[in-house]
Order: C-alpha cells, then sequence, then structure tokens
C-alpha cells in the first residue's frame, strides 16, 4: 500500500518519497517496508535510528530524512493505520448447534451464535450480534444491536447493555455486589443484589473484569467509557462518558467517577467518593475522599500530584535529613569545640 493512501485515510500530511508500505510495527522493531510512529518524546531519538521506511509524527516534530506522516493525534492516526493492515476474524451468520437457547428469547438478524452458549429466557438482542462459544447470558437480560461477546463473557438476570458492546474474555456483568449485615451473633448475612448493571453504548470491558450488580438502584457505565482487565467496579458506583479505567482500578460500593477520568493501574477508590469531570489518578494512587474536577493526584492518600513529587524527593533524603538531625540533637563534637 503506497504511503499516501495511508496518508489520505488517517488524515495526515505526506511529507518525502510516497514509498510501499507493507506493515506496521513498533519504532524499535519496524525494518524496511514497514511504518512506525513516535508520540512520546522519550522516543524521539529513536526516529532518526529506526530501520522503518516511513514514521507518523506530530505536526512540530523536527525534520527527518525518512518518508513522514504529520499528523495533529500521531497515536490515532497509528491506530488508524493498523486497521488497514490487520483485520480480526470475521463471523458469519448461523447458530451452533450445540447451543442453548430458550424458546422465549428473542435475538436480532445476522447474528453467530457459537459452539456452547446459553442465552436463557426472556432475553432480547439486537442485530448483528457476536456470541462465541460459552458466552452465557441470564434471564432477561436487554442488550442491542452489535454486541460482541468473547467466548466465557457473562450478562447477569436482568442487566441491560447498549448498541456497540464489547466483552473481552472472562467479563462478568451483574455479578452480585459484596454485601453483607452482620447479626448480633456475628454472623454475616447476604444482602440480595435487586439492581441491574447497565452499559451504555459504545463501552468495551477487557478481560476479566466485574462489574457488580447494585443492592437497590443500579451500576452504571456511561457511554464510550473503557475498561481495562481485572478492573472491579463496585455495586451501586456510576462511571462517567467516556472515561478510562486502567488495569486493576477497584471501586469500592457507591463510587461515582465522573466524565473523561483516567485512573491509571492499580488506582483504589474508597467507597461513597466522587471523582470529579476530567480528574487524573497516577498508577497506584488510593483515594479515600473527593476529587475535585481537573484535579491529578498521586500517592496514598491521595493528594496533589506535584505535592506528591516533592514529597517523594523528600522521602529518598530522609536518611540524610535525619542523620543531619541526630547530630544536631548531640550538639558540637570535640573538634568542633
Amino acid at each position: 500500500m503506497n504511503l499516501s493512501l495511508i496518508a489520505s485515510t488517517v488524515a495526515a500530511r505526506l511529507e518525502g518519497d510516497d514509498v510501499e508500505i507493507t506493515g506496521v510495527a513498533g519504532i524499535e522493531q519496524a525494518g524496511p517496508g514497514q511504518l512506525t510512529f513516535v508520540a512520546n518524546p522519550r522516543y524521539a531519538a529513536a526516529a532518526k535510528t529506526t530501520k522503518a521506511s516511513a514514521l507518523i509524527v506530530a505536526e512540530g516534530f523536527p525534520a527527518l530524512t525518512t518518508p513522514t506522516l504529520r499528523s495533529a493525534n500521531p497515536y490515532l492516526a497509528f491506530a488508524r493505520a493498523l486497521g488497514l493492515f490487520y483485520q480480526p476474524p470475521r463471523y458469519g451468520p448461523g447458530i451452533h448447534p450445540t447451543a442453548v437457547i430458550h424458546e422465549t428469547a428473542r435475538i436480532g438478524p445476522h447474528a453467530h451464535v457459537g459452539a456452547y452458549v446459553v442465552v436463557e429466557e426472556d432475553v432480547e438482542i439486537g442485530e448483528g450480534c457476536v456470541l462465541l462459544p460459552h458466552v452465557v447470558l441470564y434471564r432477561g437480560a436487554r442488550i442491542g444491536d452489535n454486541f460482541f461477546a468473547h467466548a466465557h463473557a457473562v450478562v447477569r438476570e436482568y442487566c441491560r447493555l447498549g448498541h456497540n458492546v464489547v466483552l473481552q474474555n472472562g467479563v462478568v456483568v451483574g455479578g452480585d455486589g459484596f454485601g453483607f449485615a452482620k447479626d448480633d451473633k456475628g454472623v454475616w448475612h447476604k444482602i440480595v443484589q435487586s439492581g441491574p448493571a447497565v452499559i451504555e453504548d459504545d463501552v468495551e470491558i477487557q478481560a476479566n473484569a466485574c462489574v457488580d450488580r447494585a443492592s437497590v438502584g443500579e451500576t452504571r457505565v456511561k457511554r464510550g467509557a473503557k475498561i481495562d482487565n481485572l478492573v472491579q467496579v463496585g455495586h451501586g458506583s456510576t462511571v462517567g462518558e467516556n472515561t478510562l479505567l486502567c488495569a486493576q482500578v477497584g471501586l469500592a460500593g457507591s463510587t461515582e467517577v465522573g466524565r473523561n477520568v483516567i485512573l491509571a493501574g492499580q488506582v483504589g477508590i474508597a467507597g461513597h467518593c466522587r471523582i470529579g469531570d476530567g480528574a487524573v489518578a497516577t498508577a497506584q494512587s488510593g483515594i479515600p475522599n473527593d476529587v475535585e474536577d481537573g484535579k491529578v493526584v498521586s500517592g496514598y492518600p491521595a493528594m496533589d500530584n506535584k505535592q506528591w513529587l516533592r514529597c517523594v524527593a523528600a522521602f529518598q533524603r530522609l536518611p540524610e535529613i535525619a542523620k543531619a538531625v541526630r547530630a544536631r540533637a548531640a550538639g558540637p563534637s570535640r573538634e568542633q569545640k
């Protein structure tokens, strides 16, 4: 494929020769005939030494001798270029003979239902769904068009999913929330989890993540949110539009996460907290309190990112600070006297 055609497809501007491209690769692995990109400044030096035949870079990136595609968003342009060279498997319509579909279930046209899929009573699914092997849809689930469920994904009873929802392998939507009440003898009694999980349009939930159902009310993931592997969304929580929950994030019950929020890997949030719109929590932050709109927080307990960086710098100097304090407390040395 000519580089000029790629440029027009990904909305980039070509500088240099219109070379032939046969594939895409990371900047350190790319070779002749391949296209790569630079979005992170730390790889700027590698742009001069890469063996790739062409690069996608930002508009303000320094000039290169290698043919270049310039884009205001090089990462997005590269993502689109990937789609030109790799197409995931397509699944034609049909129902595998081992699938178990209740007679009251309603599945829209052009559905692909794989081996050992179970669709229980009163389930409704829109058109164009793909249910890969061992997917289970509990009774009363309501699911929109273009639903794609990878193997072993589960949607529990009465949950509601919008259009264009993707569940990767092992996702559980609507599992029971972690609710128990202790009696006077110290015995825990299960609290019925009656409220559904609701997943709005254009949401993708990745492998082995769990969105729990609520005891009352609902748990809701709003339009365009993306949930990474091994994430836990606790019962009664809300995840805002276009928010990212990265790997191993945990939301305790009744957490409210605003729109366009980024929670990096292993961020934990205590229950009944509100995370404001546009907030960012860096990796492994622990958040016990509300976070304002647009705030960047780090550490535990989470604090302003800049303050946390100063604290970390001071922490590394604690041994020498402690030594200086002990020396001052001991008074002047004999030589100083």
